[in-house]
């Protein structure tokens, strides 16, 4: 799984979105239109929210209480509050570092749009759980705006906020007591508290709480594969969409409980004074997250994700087959077609390697253990055209996210004939479009329509929305009835291991056989471990 850093633009966005707000909130006079009012009941109280171009929008709804009382254990409910609490706002992010940091441990929360309340409609509800790996991001960026997708779709939208890296997956059961059983995973737990509220308050929102799709990119895709393996996320939703991010394998207690020594020793804590990390301060615990990873070739920082425990996690999400507890669950895997242009395009010296230069780069950037003279003329056979750099993009790429989503397709085919599999080839045809082409990230604004933003990176022309439009039906169609084919595309077929069927979404889209079959060959020369679970 790969993960792009937090884009700064983005950040610019939130402040347009809350200066936006605080004008809407003048009096009559001084702003041109101020939002009609509307107010929704949850559990614990009525919430107030807007009504935006047709659509009913509540933001920072809480879905449990605050978790500074209850680090690393499950969350309880929220408090239930008097009159109507203000949902205008978007809550705060998850602790981490980084753009959205510091954040708060107060940080579960919802957004809902829906084009009705009480209505009885029973819409389909997709529920948005955002990238960042298990590190960092939130469901409050921009680029989530689940508006279009009301509009468009007839549906309910939902995004959320849940906890991250250490807070939310610092494995301590084999460090400390009972109260820390559940520690390595209270993070996806929130997730499951999080659709347990959503299922809860479907007929408020008109949705349907027997329709509930998950659908997430990056980090975000691979909390919904482990979704699929844990008992208590069992019904909870019935179609999964996943967007360049897997997780075959979690990991192991032993390795895990090895980061949290590593951890602990940062901080100066001893395994016999776990009680000492309940009164921290939050900052201290974040800082505590730059030791190095050791098994990591680069220099970065600890590794935090799902733990297979036994009992929330009892084995590896995808691996030695698919989850059988979800086989009946219709899934979409896919992935963009130059994913590391996200990252590793940033250093322009990835733009201008020579042969001399490029062993060295793929050995420590392409995450698999595969020699890289092999690997560099296996790709001047396959593409004699490529250059250098477009080895190293394309390499880089197979080996790390792309491969996790191959692994995960031949183990559902297995089961039946409900996974479909797209590669997203299209990107803006700009300037900064050719260099960076079809970047981990892209299909974002895609699915949700949201092109017209900057931070998109699509551009705005009729080529970005005809693209947008595509992706987004074939996600509503998933979301309708299970299959992701719809009128304005080529038929989409279901993925199986006699043809491996694959969406190119492109201009124009097309169904493929074994797309990049030469490079799904040339990985299986290696074995696969998810990134980081070892």
């Amino acid at each position: 799984m790969t993960t792009a850093p937090f884009d700064p633009r983005r950040r610019h966005w939130l402040r347009v979105g809350a200066a936006t707000a605080a004008i809407a909130a003048l009096p009559l006079g001084l702003a041109r239109a101020q939002p009609r009012t509307t107010v929704a009941r949850t559990r614990s109280g009525q919430i107030g929210g807007q009504i935006e171009d047709g659509v009913h929008v509540f933001r920072g709804v809480p879905y449990g209480a605050d978790t500074a009382a209850r680090r690393w254990q499950p969350a309880l409910r929220e408090t239930r509050w008097r009159g109507v609490r203000d949902a205008h706002a978007y809550g705060p992010s998850a602790p981490q570092r980084g753009g959205e940091g510091p954040g708060s441990e107060d940080c579960l929360r919802v957004n809902v749009w829906t084009p009705a309340l009480r209505d009885g409609a029973r819409r389909p509800i997709l529920v948005y759980i955002h990238g960042g790996g298990f590190t960092t991001g939130s469901g409050s960026d921009p680029l989530y705006d689940g508006g279009a997708l009301c509009r468009h779709g007839d549906v309910v939208v939902v995004t959320l906020n849940h906890r991250l890296n250490a807070f939310g997956y610092l494995h301590l059961r084999d460090l400390g007591d009972a109260s820390f059983a559940h520690a390595g995973n209270v993070g996806q737990l929130d997730l499951i508290q999080a659709l347990e509220w959503v299922h809860a308050h479907a007929d408020e929102f008109g949705g349907d709480a027997g329709n509930v799709t998950v659908f997430g990119q990056s980090g975000g895709g691979a909390k919904i594969a482990t979704l699929m393996a844990m008992p208590a996320a069992r019904g909870l939703f019935h179609r999964a969409w996943t967007m360049s991010g897997q997780q075959v394998t979690a990991a192991g207690p032993r390795a895990a409980t090895q980061r949290a020594e590593l951890f602990l020793g940062e901080l100066g804590v001893a395994p016999g004074e776990l009680e000492r990390l309940r009164t921290l301060p939050m900052q201290a615990l974040l800082d505590a997250q730059r030791v190095r990873d050791p098994s990591r070739v680069e220099n970065s920082a600890l590794y935090f994700g799902p733990v297979v425990d036994t009992v929330t996690l009892p084995r590896h999400p995808f691996w030695p087959d698919a989850p059988p507890q979800s086989a009946d669950i219709p899934m979409v895997i896919g992935n963009t077609r130059d994913e590391t242009r996200a990252f590793l395009g940033n250093d322009p010296d990835n733009f201008t390697l020579d042969w001399d230069a490029l062993p060295a780069k793929l050995r420590t950037q392409q995450f698999v253990d595969l020699d890289p003279a092999v690997v560099i003329a296996e790709y001047r056979r396959l593409y004699p055209g490529y250059t250098p750099s477009e080895v190293f993009f394309a390499a880089t790429t197979a080996g790390r996210s792309w491969r996790g989503a191959v692994e995960e397709l031949e183990v559902r085919a297995a089961q039946g004939r409900n996974t479909w599999a797209y590669q997203l080839d299209w990107h803006p045809r700009t300037e900064e479009g050719r260099r960076s082409r079809a970047f981990h990230t892209l299909d974002i604004p895609l699915v949700f329509d949201t092109v017209q933003l900057p931070s998109a990176r699509t551009g705005n022309d009729d080529d970005a929305r005809r693209m947008a439009a595509t992706m987004r039906d074939a996600l509503l169609a998933f979301a309708r009835s299970g299959d992701p084919s719809h009128a304005g595309m080529p038929a989409w077929a279901p993925y199986s291991m006699a043809a491996r069927e694959t969406m190119v979404f492109d201009t124009p889209s097309r169904l493929e056989h074994d797309p990049r079959g030469g490079e799904r060959r040339l990985y299986q020369q290696a074995p696969f471990l998810q990134r980081g679970t070892q």
